[in-house]
């Protein structure tokens, strides 16, 4: 349903918000995956398949989604996960959002890739964000941000471990964003440009500067993103093994979070140099097609490591329902990623906002319905039996 006259409310609202406001190869960065996309659709399908038993006549006149994640109390298990380039999207974007997350009592993860710098951020905020990191080919500069992160107050870390090379991302080819930019693919970006004059105004030029915030001391020519861009991928280092997280966790004084984790033996390897916390994912289908949804992999690893490690998921998350089901399949909180930046992109700060209270309104009302009245009260007895065996359990 078109939204020209109507107030979002739900993900996809803001997702068709977003797709109208930004030019389209922004929006395909966002919005895509990699290769045939099957990962990435089977992330949301594979939710959908996930039964709920509705129970009848139980006192649930006071119900609570308040929880504590890795000592910090939050309004409701779930986290803005981390986002590249969101100032792209809107203007000064990962302020907007940490603002939002802010306000409604939820952690917000700032990006290695983020426009906006930890400074920028910290002025704007009452309370230390996270911060998500990539192992870099140069440990000094991993360093580097570690001292910055700590200097602005963060004490947890989000470490990506799922990102050797980047994925086959086919939109991002075809729209320039990554590989050989010809002359019909600068002009078509030229002609998305026109097409989106907001966006031009607001972001484009109100939105400055443009760069990868955190890396301009490390960049050598940090005002031009095609040479940030450049330097990044020369970055990524293929190399990276478990013994290179050890001695991560040497030199990281504060909380640990392995994102990227998706068979137990990796999850079990996470937990030996550290972790603090995991998140099972596949990075939203932008890495290896053909891969299982995360929520196929989640109660398997909840099971193997849950007593030992905080355990996490994200991947096809769009409701408040979709919270529920993974706290029922063992995850101690969620991570939504597409959903802030589409609501970002399309609302910015209240959009993000709007949509989080949106997401806990659906988790009470789910939590309601199945009979339960707190978050340790969701466990498998809450799931039709049928339906969740025939995703793998």
């Amino acid at each position: 349903m078109p939204t020209y006259n109507l107030a979002p409310v739900t993900t996809l609202d803001y997702r068709r918000l977003a797709e109208r406001r930004l030019p389209r190869f922004l929006f395909d960065y966002i919005d895509g995956g990699c290769n045939q996309e099957q990962t990435m659709a089977a992330n949301c399908n594979d939710f959908a398949r996930i039964g709920l038993k509705q129970r009848v006549m139980v006192n649930v006149e006071s119900v609570s989604t308040q929880t504590t994640l890795l000592g910090q109390d939050m309004s409701m298990p779930i986290m803005l996960a981390p986002v590249g380039m969101a100032g792209m999207m809107a203007r000064r974007g990962e302020v907007q959002a940490a603002r939002a997350a802010e306000k409604a009592r939820v952690p917000y993860t700032l990006s290695t890739m983020g426009v906006c710098t930890l400074e920028e951020i910290n002025a704007q905020v009452d309370k230390p964000i996270w911060f998500q990191l990539y192992m870099l080919r140069d440990r000094s500069a991993v360093e580097t941000l570690l001292k910055k992160a700590l200097d602005n107050g963060c004490n947890t870390l989000v470490f990506t471990v799922d990102l050797a090379v980047p994925g086959a991302r086919h939109r991002d080819y075809r729209n320039g964003m990554v590989g050989k930019v010809t002359p019909k693919v600068a002009v078509g970006k030229a002609w998305q440009l026109l097409t989106r004059p907001q966006w031009v105004y607001n972001v484009g030029l109100k939105g400055q500067p443009h760069g990868i915030g955190n890396l301009r001391e490390l960049v050598p020519n940090p005002n031009s993103l095609s040479d940030t861009k450049d330097w990044i991928d020369d970055q990524f280092d293929p190399s990276v093994t478990w013994k290179d997280i050890e001695w991560l966790r040497k030199i990281w004084p504060g909380k640990l979070i392995i994102k990227g984790v998706m068979e137990v033996d990796d999850a079990r390897a996470a937990v030996d140099v550290g972790a603090d916390a995991l998140v099972v994912s596949n990075h939203g289908g932008r890495q290896l097609d053909g891969v299982a949804s995360s929520i196929r992999k989640l109660p398997d690893v909840a099971r193997a490591v849950g007593s030992q490690a905080e355990v996490y998921v994200d991947g096809g998350i769009r409701d408040g329902v979709d919270v529920f089901k993974a706290l029922a399949l063992g995850a101690k909180g969620v991570m939504i990623g597409r959903p802030w930046i589409w609501a970002a992109a399309g609302a910015g700060e209240q959009g993000v906002y709007d949509l989080l209270q949106v997401f806990q309104w659906e988790l009470e009302t789910a939590m309601k319905l199945a009979g339960v009245v707190s978050l340790d009260q969701i466990n498998a007895d809450v799931l039709d039996g049928e339906v969740f065996r025939a995703i793998g359990d």
